[in-house]
This record gives C-alpha cells, sequence and structure tokens, in this order.
C-alpha cells in the first residue's frame, strides 16, 4: 500500500511539473536600449530597406514591358522622360554588372546597397536628412 502510494504521489509531481511547463509563458526576450542616436527615431530618417524599397518602385516604374528587369531602351526612355541629368547609358552600365543588358532586382539590390553604404557618411545604419542628397546641408554630389 505505501508502494502504491508512493508510486501515484510520484506521478502526480512529474505531472504537475509538466503542467507547470506547458502553461508557464516563455520569458519575454531581451529589449534593446533605445538608440541613442536622434538620426534613429528622426522620421526622416532612412533604413537600408526603406531606401532599397524606395529606389527599387521608383526604378522599376521604367520597366514597361513588365517582365522584371529593365533593358537599356527602357531606362534611356525613363531617364530621358524625368529629364535627369547625365549619360542614361553610363548609369545603366554602373548597375547592369553582368552585363546582360538588362538590370534585374538582384543587380539593382547590390547597387543600392554599395550606394547606401556610400552615403552613410557615420556608418550608423540610418540615412539623416544632411546625408542624403538634395538635402540644402548634404554634400553635392551626384545621385
Amino acid at each position: 500500500m505505501i508502494r502504491q502510494t508512493i508510486f501515484v504521489v510520484a506521478l502526480g509531481l512529474q505531472t504537475a511539473a509538466a503542467v507547470v511547463q506547458t502553461t508557464t509563458p516563455p520569458p519575454a526576450p531581451a529589449q534593446t536600449a533605445p538608440s541613442s542616436s536622434a538620426a534613429a527615431t528622426d522620421k526622416s530618417s532612412l533604413t537600408l530597406e526603406k531606401f532599397e524599397a524606395r529606389r527599387e518602385k521608383a526604378f522599376m516604374r521604367a520597366d514597361t514591358d513588365n517582365d522584371g528587369k529593365v533593358s537599356l531602351a527602357e531606362w534611356t526612355a525613363f531617364q530621358t522622360a524625368r529629364k535627369a541629368k547625365g549619360d542614361p547609358a553610363k548609369s545603366f552600365a554602373r548597375i547592369d554588372t553582368n552585363k546582360d543588358g538588362f538590370v534585374d532586382k538582384g543587380e539593382l539590390d547590390a547597387f543600392l546597397a554599395k550606394r547606401f553604404a556610400k552615403l552613410d557618411k557615420n556608418g550608423d545604419g540610418v540615412l539623416s536628412a544632411d546625408e542624403r542628397p538634395g538635402h540644402k546641408s548634404a554634400p553635392n554630389q551626384e545621385q
């Protein structure tokens, strides 16, 4: 009789421990300290993700045949319509790294990541307003 009681108590303890483990919420993830950089909280600041999304959207407007890539002819027509400065063929050649005559998403992402890194002067992963071309306090750079 004592053995049965010990067995029942032990089984009850194991069951209780299992219930506690499954009903106890996991610990909350550690919160990171807010960035001390004012640029990170500034609404006019851009992260790499936002920078790429904006530029990709604008770039893909040149894709008039909707094939997911931009040809030199499409790029030239797009740049002419926006009255962009510079030679469209030269800017296209910089982006078309595999020299197949088209710029696809992979080439565009690589180009934009490199461009973002060049603009992010303080290396904080965020482009503040004064780091972006065209801002009144930004150094005059070709975009």
